[in-house]
């Protein structure tokens, strides 16, 4: 229910309790397999520390368990925010980096090259200049529009009445990536024109491969044929479209142009706009440079954010770690206390708490950060349709720094138990 009114959605809470859920499963699958193993592996020929290390991995009243799933969700929870802050401020230098920040749309043909030379001018480079042509579907598979639309699901007719806007090139840009079939760069000289649609309008309009198209430009059909299915990044700063026509088919069809540039200054961008603005009336600009701007002042407020959450995070987990170390300090002071009363030094029991609690946190913190790797993964891809890229030297400075937490946490806590005669700490238990 809480999952439910923070999200909005019923769907999206249940996902949410479901992968808490499987972090504790997981958690306790982590420390059941320990236990097994310990018990497994340890032999007699060991070192009395190790073998007496190991074995207060299970004995009976063992805190193994509770130790491994609280250490190990409290992991997750701080890893899982610096996984997806990196990723939320790798986006936002992309943005904001080397892509462009003004875009000119409506540029005739007989215009392209003046509006590049007045660019020059300015010392702006030309990022894109793409070619944009209006596109109407008139058949699929030999039906006219009216035939399909008549049995079509709602969403269909949009598909057979929207015009595109469709461009036409020999190669792919960085944010399109071919996942079905061949993409195809120039059209042959008789037959089907090779043509690929984005991934999502296409399955979402029960397009697949193979399937016939015939296309109205102008009055003009182009009889042509889906050779490929595209993933394309919408989060980049490019030009990207639904459909994508080979070379040698629509350079003599009626177009327009987008031409992106980037400005160096604020200044520059002004002069620049009201130069396009007075020489050629008919074209549009958008200055991203300003929306560029209050993106970066929002995404730098989340980062203070995420940074708050993930400190919060930190000292929540190291308040649950020392309470966990607490509860387990109690069922092992009698075991202490005989360890000392037949001869053992200090040392030795401080050595063997180490290597419990050093155990205990090396497997709690891995497997949190397992769960944290694969949780930001499903954000990133299923939430934020970003890709995914993880910091590995974050999850290693995490891993150490947990794991030597947890030895000096357990070591603190035992160390009231060794500075006191064996008898007042008996008495004082009873």
């Amino acid at each position: 229910m809480f999952s439910r009114i923070q999200l909005g959605s019923w769907s999206a809470g249940a996902i949410f309790t479901i992968a808490i859920l499987t972090a504790f499963l997981l958690l306790t699958l982590a420390a059941r397999l320990l236990i097994y193993l310990v018990k497994l592996l340890v032999k007699s020929s060991w070192s009395y520390l190790w073998r007496q290390g190991f074995a207060n991995l299970y004995r009976p009243n063992n805190q193994t368990l509770t130790l491994v799933v609280s250490i190990g969700l409290s992991t997750a929870l701080i890893c899982s925010l610096f996984f997806i802050q990196s990723l939320l401020v790798r986006q936002a230098e992309a943005a904001s980096g080397s892509q462009a920040n003004m875009a000119l749309f409506n540029i005739q043909t007989a215009q392209k090259k003046d509006v590049a030379g007045l660019a020059l001018r300015y010392q702006l480079p030309q990022l894109q200049q793409v070619p944009v042509v209006s596109v109407r579907i008139q058949k699929i598979n030999g039906k006219t529009v009216d035939e399909l639309s008549k049995d079509a699901p709602g969403g269909l007719i949009w598909l057979y009445h929207n015009e595109f806007r469709v461009t036409y090139r020999d190669t792919l840009i960085p944010a399109e990536k071919i996942i079905e079939g061949n993409w195809i760069g120039h059209a042959p000289q008789k037959g089907e024109v090779p043509v690929s649609f984005e991934d999502g309008v296409a399955h979402g309009n029960g397009l697949k491969l193979g399937d016939h198209i015939v296309f109205n430009v102008n009055g003009t059909q182009i009889p042509a044929k889906i050779t490929s299915l595209r993933a394309v990044s919408w989060n980049k700063l490019q030009t990207t479209f639904n459909i994508l026509f080979p070379r040698d088919v629509l350079e003599g069809m009626p177009q327009t142009h987008i031409f992106l540039t980037k400005t160096p200054s604020k200044f520059t961008s002004a002069a620049f706009q009201e130069a396009t603005v007075r020489q050629f009336p008919n074209v549009s600009i958008i200055d991203l440079g300003f929306v560029l701007t209050i993106l970066d002042d929002v995404l730098n407020k989340l980062d203070n954010i995420i940074r708050f959450m993930a400190m919060f995070s930190m000292i929540t987990g190291v308040v649950v770690l020392i309470a966990s170390l607490h509860i387990s300090k109690f069922q092992r002071i009698q075991e202490s206390v005989l360890l000392r009363t037949m001869g053992a030094s200090k040392r030795q029991i401080f050595a063997i708490a180490a290597i419990e609690y050093f155990f205990l946190g090396a497997l709690s913190a891995a497997t949190g950060i397992l769960i944290a790797l694969a949780g930001s993964w499903s954000v990133a891809k299923f939430f934020l349709d970003i890709p995914f890229d993880a910091s590995m030297l974050v999850a290693i400075v995490l891993f150490l720094a947990i794991t030597l937490l947890t030895v000096i946490i357990g070591l603190f806590n035992s160390s009231g138990i060794l500075n006191k005669p064996p008898l007042e700490i008996l008495r004082k238990e009873v």
